[in-house]
């Protein structure tokens, strides 16, 4: 029978992870969608690439300030959060089974379950962890992952109304393998980008304490505080996950471009990505790589950085609050 300790600990950093999770989604909501419309268009999303392909008009978004007025303009605030509900309903299981993982990964390899005695671990183990939990959350709650980006890629005016019209028709045109198109190139992403996320973060925490502790012996102070500040907390979350994106970029404008193959959309927003279009990863990277270079496989790095900067840290910043609010009181 499973220790109680550590039951009431895996309770806690999967609440923990699910409030963070949704904390996250929610406030990044809006630069979440319109990086999902970048990525979607295979049209330049640049007025610089317009121009040197000698091409006028034909791109639907060209740019963030753009397409924020744009879907501002056309869908109102609400367009901003389009895809919120599935992407709660992914993003939630997902970060609590990830944190849950990589905290048991921690407790497993140092014997104790409490958070302060995994310091002293092996960097790489964040990393390991991480990539882990990555992947064991990312098949749990793919096909909210597929719903997010088909109800958010959409515009106006919609193709599927609710959630639920979406979910019936991939089952109807696709089948049960439908609600899992793209997963092969998500999975091959999220190793390095979980296991950047959790290692990164995991590193800055140690180099910032270091830093505490440095700083205290300076000033000659009493014992050494090696706490972190709430603001520590925020920008090793804010590095993280700036790291993260930056180097797995390319490969979630693929999973995209998987997930939301054969959508009727309408003419305004360009040329849509037809059934089959990809025969697998590699076929989609050549494809992009060939019908629209480099960028093609950049398209989005824009808002896809600015909110995975606040997005780790705010999801960091919220989980460390919330295990620890929720440690104090279970007593």
């Amino acid at each position: 029978m499973e220790d109680p300790g550590q039951l009431k600990r895996a309770v806690i950093d999967a609440t923990a992870g699910a409030i963070a999770g949704g904390i996250s989604r929610t406030v990044t909501s809006p630069l979440d969608v319109i990086k999902i419309r970048f990525q979607v268009q295979l049209e330049p999303t640049t007025s610089w690439a317009l121009v040197r392909r000698n091409l006028s008009g034909q791109s639907k978004y060209t740019g963030m300030l753009q397409a924020t007025k744009d879907i501002f303009r056309e869908e109102g605030l609400p367009g901003f959060w389009r895809g919120n509900v599935p992407a709660l309903l992914m993003v939630m299981p997902y970060t609590a089974i990830q944190f849950t993982v990589s905290h048991k990964l921690k407790t497993f390899a140092s014997g104790s379950s409490k958070t302060e005695d995994h310091i002293n671990l092996s960097p790489y183990l964040a990393y390991v962890g991480g990539a882990l939990g990555g992947c064991a959350a990312t098949i749990g709650s793919y096909p909210f992952d597929l719903l997010r980006t088909i109800l958010a890629s959409q515009g106006e005016p919609k193709v599927y109304p609710t959630m639920r019209s979406a979910f019936l028709d991939i089952i109807r045109t696709r089948g049960i393998r439908g609600l899992y198109a793209g997963l092969s190139p998500t999975l091959v992403e999220i190793v390095p980008y979980a296991g950047l996320q959790f290692g990164t973060y995991d590193t800055f925490k140690r180099w910032t304490m270091a830093w505490n502790r440095y700083q205290s012996s300076k000033t000659n102070s009493v014992g050494t505080d090696d706490g972190l500040t709430s603001f520590q907390l925020f920008l090793c979350g804010l590095a993280s996950g700036t790291c993260a994106k930056l180097v797995c970029h390319p490969l979630d404008v693929v999973k995209k471009r998987f997930q939301i193959e054969g959508l009727q959309r309408h003419p305004r927003y360009g040329a849509r990505v037809e059934p089959r279009a990809y025969r697998n990863m590699f076929d989609a990277l050549q494809r992009i790589m060939k019908s629209e270079g480099w960028a093609g496989l950049y398209k989005g790095i824009v808002p896809s950085t600015v909110k995975a900067a606040p997005a780790g840290a705010v999801t960091f910043v919220a989980y460390e609050f919330a295990s620890d609010w929720l440690e104090s009181r279970w007593t």
